[in-house]
């Protein structure tokens, strides 16, 4: 069926529109009856575009301190130095064999590096820099190496990146390419983007195709070697072409779209949705050097107030640490809702506390709700597969498919798998024909583990919720499946402020437990406690643990059964580990990872005698 339109928000966005095809199997087929338009063939189209219609229109900007000025590169300047450092890749001889790979976070000398690549064939690979600088045993950035055998690598410096660079010196024959001019034993990337142009690279950019490969991303990599995605060009442009169908004010208003944003272009959000989204619409990428995390959040406060997004990306975590400074700023609040079109939450699902509370501080601020929208996806669909771009009612709902790309929703239990399959979909994992062979069904649909349901099983148009990782999730022994994905949000709103982040266990009991990462700072506030306050100290506070129990309780009051509710809860001191696949980049916790590693803190939870858990 094709369902009738329902509106659009402001002019912002297409009306949301959705064909339902029920199959004899019990399957269900989703598609968006709007064909997908023909998009650019590669991204490299989109820079050599702008640098002759907007030569001088600012591309990147970027600042080391909060106190000095934004540096600004425009996108005549890119290109330039794009084809100069491509003329360097070339004469190197990288190729798909001998691939670019980057340990830095984002930077303009990243993104340049990385275009360069890109613009002659030669696919580049943005590694975490955490399995760099946070790592002990740096096992997982030996893996990346050496299956990536990379002909060049790419660090803001030598001597933070030195204990790395040593531990994976004998797994390639790459040349260290360093941000920093005076590094000793490297060379400069200032050096590499003045390389004199030659022929060959417009040879090399004019022999790209669709089936080119762009990029490799990696996996968390939480249950073993990370695996690397394969990324074409056909991937990274069909996304955009569908987005700018879905968010149509990006082509009513071309060249103002301006966008701060700290996100890791090591992962699909910040790299390939938003990095390429500036890129495609010929806006303006500002690069947020904070995060939502202890110390860092106040350098993207501080860069907020000097930079204004047209659009505000985040992750649920970013938006709990942004709702406490619009709080306390009312310059700040003012300027945010008065000139943010609207914001947009994806990497894990935005907690209904934080959707209120926003909304809430918006009302009161300009009078009117923030909308706020979300998608999702995976790096194997580059990201984007389905895109909310309407009103919800509330927050987990993840849109409807987008132009040119099939949701298949098959039934697991008593849940939906959501199966994805259309151009923005990748062929496969590098070097990895078996793990390929097993990502997609028969009929080419990607396996991509996550369920959903339908907001309104008889209008599709309505958008649908993420209903957990299937794998996720498991059954009491009373045989009732507990939903991991929707308990954990619950959870969270539940306990607000102290949880920063739940797992959820209980697998073979008679009910459900978690284990919390407890937001420090607010557990130490709570408890009237001082900064210097030891850690174990807080966490056993009389005011926290009455506060958990409290929490708890709410919790058993707002559901009807033993599976929608934990009846214990164990606070972690320890917060959780990038060696131990347990947290990535944007703030997500691994569930499956953290139970592994934790097994003693699962035991406590399970032991009655114990008195270190918190209990209903």
């Amino acid at each position: 069926m094709t369902v009738a339109p329902d509106g659009d928000v402001a002019g912002l966005f297409a009306t949301p529109r959705t064909i339902a095809e029920q199959r004899a199997d019990g399957s269900i087929v989703l598609r968006s009856p709007d064909p997908l338009r023909d998009g650019a063939r590669c991204v490299g189209d989109w820079l050599e575009q702008w640098a002759r219609q907007t030569p001088d229109a600012i591309f990147l900007a970027e600042r080391g301190t909060v106190e000095a000025p934004w540096t600004t590169v425009t996108y005549a300047q890119a290109l330039r130095k794009v084809r100069a450092a491509a003329s360097w890749i070339l004469g190197q001889g990288l190729c798909a064999e001998r691939p670019l790979a980057i340990l830095f976070d984002n930077s303009i000398d990243h993104a340049l590096l990385a275009l360069a690549a890109q613009h002659v064939g030669v696919p580049s690979a943005a590694i975490s820099p955490a399995y760099s600088l946070m790592s002990r045993d740096f096992d997982k950035l030996k893996s990346m190496i050496a299956l990536l055998e990379p002909g060049a690598i790419y660090v803001s410096a030598t001597k933070p990146f030195a204990a790395a660079l040593t531990a994976i010196e004998p797994l390639h024959q790459a040349q260290i390419i360093s941000g920093n001019a005076d590094d000793d034993g490297a060379l400069a990337f200032r050096t590499v983007a003045a390389t004199p142009e030659t022929p060959d690279v417009a040879r090399a950019f004019a022999a790209l195709t669709p089936d080119t490969v762009a990029k490799l991303l990696f996996t968390s990599g939480s249950t073993g070697t990370p695996k690397a995605v394969i990324n074409t060009q056909r991937m990274l442009t069909s996304s955009q072409q569908a987005k700018a169908q879905t968010w149509t004010f990006l082509e009513e208003s071309r060249g103002n779209l301006v966008i701060l944003d700290w996100l890791p272009w090591s992962h699909t959000f910040g790299a390939n949705h938003n990095f390429n989204l500036v890129l495609r619409n010929g806006g303006s990428l500002y690069i947020d050097g904070g995060k939502p995390a202890p110390g860092l959040f106040t350098t993207s406060l501080a860069n907020l107030r000097s930079v204004t997004p047209t659009v505000y990306f985040n992750v649920p975590r970013g938006f709990d640490m942004l709702i406490a400074a619009l709080r306390s700023d009312e310059e700040l609040r003012r300027r945010f809702f008065g000139e943010v079109k609207f914001a947009f939450y994806a990497g894990a699902a935005l907690p209904q506390n934080l959707w209120d509370a926003l909304e809430q501080l918006s009302i009161e601020t300009v009078g009117r709700a923030l909308p706020m929208v979300s998608a999702w996806g995976s790096t194997e669909t580059s990201p984007l597969a389905t895109d909310c771009h309407f009103l919800a009612e509330r927050s987990g709902n993840i849109g409807v498919p987008i132009p040119g790309t099939e949701l298949k929703l098959v039934t697991s239990g008593d849940k939906l798998e959501v199966r994805v399959r259309g151009p923005n979909v990748t062929p496969g994992y590098w070097k990895a024909p078996e793990l390929t062979r097993q990502a997609f069904d028969e009929e080419g649909f990607y396996l991509i583990g996550d369920a959903v349901k339908l907001a309104d099983a008889e209008r599709p148009e309505r958008g649908l919720f993420f209903d957990g990782r299937v794998a996720e999730d498991f059954k009491l022994n009373s045989g009732t499946w507990v939903s991991v994905g929707t308990l954990r949000v619950a959870g969270i709103a539940a306990l607000a402020p102290l949880a920063q982040d739940i797992v959820v266990t209980g697998h073979g009991g008679d009910e459900v437990r978690f284990l919390v990462f407890p937001n420090i700072a607010a557990c130490r506030g709570h408890a009237g406690l001082p900064e210097t306050a030891d850690v174990a100290d807080v966490l056993a506070h009389d005011k926290v643990r009455s506060a958990v129990a409290q929490g708890l309780a709410r919790l058993k009051q707002q559901s009807g059964n033993s599976s929608g509710h934990a009846t214990r809860a164990l606070l972690l001191a320890e917060p959780p580990s990038v060696d131990g696949g347990e947290i990535t980049d944007k703030g997500y916790i691994n569930q499956r990872a953290v139970l592994t590693r934790r097994a003693d803190a699962v035991a406590r939870l399970n032991d009655d005698a114990s008195r270190k858990w918190i209990g209903l």
